[in-house]
């Protein structure tokens, strides 16, 4: 038996499969991965999907690489005190064929980006709390002279070099979940605030600062840097955490600042780093919180800011974006969580629905540069930790016979760091579910800088879904079990020639926003079955030229339009038909000859029982 093989059996890993290693079939060509919420397929590669040219019938993804979106910084966890001292504990075999699975991007999942804890946190294995610089109580430390990452050095450091080693294009945020406690009103830890004091900010600054020269010292270097972890969060479960309002926040990022750029121009400072809306357990706290860090003077120093998942939707961070479009996203902490009773297929397949809605596809769709998990890895029993969560789990699981269990974390991360690769760029995609959860189906599509494209796909509904997608000329259709997620790739880059035209500042009648709104999980809807006359009208705004329209009905299977007639007017009374036929599916695509106008109506020539839903309205050019 080959060493792999053994190492595998071991560790009771499910085996990833190279992304390079499947035999390619002639012709355009797609290979899919697929997992399941009952673990029958678990990062498992499928046969591959050879593109075709027939149109479908079923619900049409349309890719369109020429929309770009945000810049991929990486996916992953975070190596907690708790972490590394379940990965030092396993057997030097079963330690070094764990970390292959996590951060190696060919023989596994090529875990991309790490968040540190800058000291400890809840998560940490040692009787007691502990920053980079504690000193007796009652005594001070401004020259930082008892500063020291020593604690790290022996089981954290070591893991995140092999991490590195590894996986060479990973990148590495830190976080403090408090400062030390002689800077703070309490003299703790646990809770209270910084010392409003000039020099306090001063030394907290210096610290950081210091950290960072640490690690990279060691080996580690520290592409980014938040200054508190969850800095609403006022009562913290007897474990680390500081109440920092947004006002001394800001003094923190003036003092950190230009230190931080003299001392370590790569590492940039994130703000924020807490959920996407204010936790009721939160109390009387500033609401608006990351949009008054950007709107201060403050915000020159940082490249944007972070967020969690623990209450809110991640619709928040595009709200953030499109208000300071010049400064990044990320999503840097979320945990699944499991109840005393749960069966462990239950929670792996609760995990796996609700991160890949949330995490997976809402954070990238709404902006997000990384997607980060907490735990890398916990023991059976959900720890070590001190304090804080007592239900969180972990990305592995080291049980009590010695190997590593992987979780739905694992998984759902790995949908995309294995594919999705720094440097990648979100591209355009149709998407008809949402994170709320609808039943429907549910993506975000990704251009690799080799040019390669990864699609992620989540099955929301109980039931297998069969869906087809659509890039330039080039149709494949494929079905999924329900709850399943899935990461289809292929090299090819097929395009059409046609450019959407934006249809910002247009309107629809009647009631038809959603039909232009380029999210196809809402849509317009005739409310009742389908008859001669129905129609939706959109008024441009100004004149446009265009060659193709699509009428997208999205996820409502059967309720395109039978018989339709496009119209068009320049002034909104007299009208030209341009185009008439029948619906055959879902996606109703109309080609043209060039054509001027303001105004563009589809309208029903026929009748059927089913509603007529318009999810998305295009225009191309």
């Amino acid at each position: 038996m080959r060493t792999t093989a053994i190492v595998a059996l071991v560790l009771g890993l499910t085996a990833v499969p190279a992304a390079d290693a499947a035999t390619k079939p002639h012709g355009p060509q797609v290979r899919v991965w697929v997992t399941t919420p009952d673990r029958a397929e678990l990062l498992h590669e499928r046969e591959p999907i050879a593109f075709g040219t027939k149109a479908s019938a079923h619900p049409t993804i349309v890719v369109d690489p020429d929309r770009r979106y945000q810049e991929v910084d990486g996916f992953g966890a975070s190596i907690t005190d708790s972490s590394a001292e379940v990965l030092a504990g396993l057997a030097p075999a079963v330690r070094a064929g764990t970390l292959r699975k996590l951060f190696d991007p060919v023989h596994g999942i090529g875990v991309s980006f790490l968040r540190q804890p800058v000291g400890s946190s809840d998560f940490t294995a040692a009787e007691e709390h502990y920053t980079y610089d504690d000193v007796p109580a009652g005594q001070t430390d401004f020259a930082l002279r008892h500063f020291s990452v020593r604690h790290d050095e022996a089981k954290i450091l070591p893991l995140l070099r092999e991490a590195k080693r590894l996986n060479p294009r990973l990148k590495v945020m830190a976080t403090p979940w408090s400062p030390p406690a002689w800077m703070k009103t309490n003299d703790s830890l646990v809770g209270g605030q910084l010392k409003d004091d000039p020099r306090i900010y001063d030394a907290y600054a210096r610290y950081l600062v210091k950290f960072v020269q640490a690690y990279t010292r060691a080996g580690v270097p520290i592409d980014f840097l938040s200054v508190q972890n969850e800095p609403q969060n006022r009562k913290p479960d007897a474990y680390p955490g500081t109440d920092m309002p947004v006002a001394q926040q800001l003094k923190v990022i003036e003092a950190l600042g230009p230190r931080l750029k003299a001392a370590s121009p790569r590492t940039r400072i994130l703000g924020y780093d807490h959920n996407w809306a204010t936790h009721p357990n939160d109390g009387d706290v500033e609401t608006d919180y990351p949009f008054q860090v950007l709107r201060d003077r403050a915000a020159r120093w940082i490249a944007g800011t972070a967020f969690h998942c623990y209450y809110g939707d991640p619709s928040a961070q595009t709200a953030l974006h499109d208000a300071f479009p010049d400064k990044g996203i990320w999503f840097t902490e979320c945990s699944g969580s499991k109840g005393a009773t749960d069966p462990p297929a239950k929670v792996f397949g609760d995990t796996l629905r609700w991160h890949a809605r949330n995490v997976v596809l809402g954070t990238t769709r709404n902006w997000a540069r990384s997607a980060v998990n907490w735990n890398i890895a916990l023991d059976s029993t959900g720890g070590p930790h001190l304090g804080g969560c007592g239900t969180c789990t972990g990305l592995v699981t080291a049980q009590p016979d010695g190997s590593v269990r992987t979780d739905a974390e694992y998984y759902t991360i790995g949908h995309l760091s294995k594919f999705v690769k720094p440097g990648a760029r979100r591209i355009a995609s149709t998407s008809f579910g949402t994170t709320g959860w609808n039943g429907q189906i549910m993506d975000a599509a990704f251009r690799n800088p080799d040019g390669s494209t990864a699609l992620v796909v989540h099955n929301q509904n109980d039931d297998p879904r069969t869906f087809a997608v659509n890039l330039g000329e080039r149709t494949f259709e494929h079905t999924l079990p329900g709850g399943a997620l899935a990461t289809f790739t292929w090299t090819t880059r097929h395009r059409d020639g046609l450019d959407l035209v934006p249809l910002t500042g247009a309107t629809a009648s009647p009631g038809g926003a959603p039909a232009i709104d380029d999210d196809a999980s809402t849509r317009w809807s005739s409310g009742a079955p389908q008859a001669a006359g129905h129609h939706l009208l959109v008024d441009l705004g100004r004149r446009e030229e265009f060659r193709r329209v699509a009428v997208d009905s999205g996820g409502y299977l059967g309720d395109h339009v039978r018989n339709w007639a496009l119209s068009v007017s320049d002034d909104g009374e007299g009208w030209r038909t341009v185009a008439s036929g029948a619906g055959t599916g879902q996606l109703t695509t109309i080609d043209i000859r060039r054509t001027s106008a303001r105004y563009v109506r589809i309208t029903s020539t026929g009748a059927a029982s089913n509603w007529w839903s318009i999810a998305d309205f295009r225009l191309y050019n």
